[in-house]
């Protein structure tokens, strides 16, 4: 990711849904004024959901995402239309395209209920306005025409209206500094680290500092000691990478607040109360159970990689119990979650937050626990506590 590019997970998604044919390809290409999706009379040509990161006026930084057609047949359909209904969970924006030249149908009223009882500000799109002209439009309606341009932008500017004015309840740090401040960053460099730049958390964190007036001091876990012995100032806080969590916590002396960045976003973008629960609940694993670990983003696996060697090797070693472990990645999260025991999630930072509060929702709901990389590391290492520190409202709730 360039350092000058806005991160897709801090953009407005934009769904598109639809039957097929209805010219949601079209109409995604007449809005962005580019070929962004393949148009064919064939139906069915979209057979995944396909994001697109853009500029799109006057809304700026965007994810597009095109679905497949929701009354698409056979058992290669039926999956597909579960594609596009799972994208509903990360759609900040959603647009409905009906076939203008046919109406609404049950597969158009049961996607609009859908988006409506999840609180996602949508518009209804009547394309192929150029064949008919619905007879009479309600205030969430609009008739284009992809093919002769009618109408399209008032559907942008219509869109625009739509942007949620809050995007996060939470900044990742901004409301925890004050000018002036010194932050440690600590950021280990291994063999999983990225070549020639920062991870995103870190990066987020950075930014959000340097906006606030804040100095940010960036070492590796082994030149904590010396850079806080020499720095001639307390830091208002020092920010570790979870996985130095334990030398960091040794070297940092108690007076000096300490946490993650995976920590920060499970407050910024999930639900830090639930997470750090869940946490604990590791404990109470006994032999036989089944956990899942989910990352948000899909990555080149290291022979070290954190979700699927170092996390599960703690985590025996923790409960001394003979568990088992499933693993997904991007936009993969089961449906079904009974089967586990506990859920332990990465901290989010590729996932946007309605999806990611949607994923912390779907396993409260099914009554399985969930945490996250820097909870479950922190408790294995005995200093939850001390990590959440710099929230107490929270770390009141926690452990009280």
């Amino acid at each position: 990711m360039s350092l000058n590019t806005t991160p897709s997970a801090d953009r407005v998604h934009i769904g598109i849904f639809g039957r097929r044919n209805a010219g949601k390809s079209s109409v995604i290409n007449a809005v962005t004024g580019q070929k962004l999706s393949i148009v064919s009379d064939v139906p069915g040509t979209t057979t995944d959901p396909v994001s697109k990161t853009m500029e799109l006026l006057p809304l700026g930084p965007v994810v597009i995402i095109d679905t497949p057609g929701l009354d698409d047949e056979g058992e290669l359909g039926k999956l597909r239309v579960q594609k596009a209904l799972q994208a509903v969970n990360k759609t900040d924006i959603a647009v409905v395209v009906i076939d203008g030249s046919q109406g609404r149908t049950q597969a158009d009223e049961t996607i609009i209920k859908r988006i409506r009882d999840k609180g996602i500000p949508y518009i209804v799109v009547y394309n192929k306005s150029d064949l008919r002209v619905p007879d009479m439009l309600c205030e969430d309606e609009i008739a284009v025409s992809a093919v002769t341009g009618a109408n399209i932008y008032e559907l942008k500017e219509r869109i625009a209206k739509l942007v949620p004015r809050k995007t996060h309840e939470f900044p990742v740090i901004a409301d925890k500094v004050e000018k002036g401040d010194f932050v440690v960053l600590v950021v280990p460099i291994d063999s999983a680290a990225p070549k020639g730049r920062l991870i995103l958390p870190q990066q987020q964190v950075i930014r959000e500092l340097l906006e606030c007036g804040c100095t940010s001091v960036v070492c590796r876990e082994h030149e904590l000691s010396g850079v806080l012995r020499d720095l001639g100032k307390k830091p208002r806080y020092v920010v570790t990478d979870s996985q130095a969590f334990a030398k960091v916590s040794e070297d940092t002396p108690k007076d000096i607040c300490l946490t993650s960045f995976s920590i920060l976003f499970s407050r910024h973008k999930g639900n830090l109360e639930v997470q750090a629960k869940g946490a604990v609940k590791i404990d109470g694993l006994k032999d036989g159970d089944t956990v899942l670990i989910s990352e948000g983003c899909t990555h080149h696996r290291q022979c070290e990689d954190i979700g699927t060697v170092k996390l599960p090797g703690w985590i025996r070693k923790h409960t001394g119990k003979n568990i088992s472990f499933e693993f997904t990645s991007g936009t993969e999260f089961p449906l079904e979650l009974s089967k586990y025991s506990l859920i332990i999630h990465c901290g989010g930072c590729m996932l946007n937050e309605r999806e990611m509060k949607y994923r912390i929702k779907c396993a409260c709901d099914a009554g399985v626990p969930i945490t996250n990389y820097g909870t479950a590391i922190a408790h294995m290492n005995g200093i939850l506590k001390r990590s959440l520190e710099i929230f107490p409202e929270i770390s009141n709730k926690v452990f009280d």
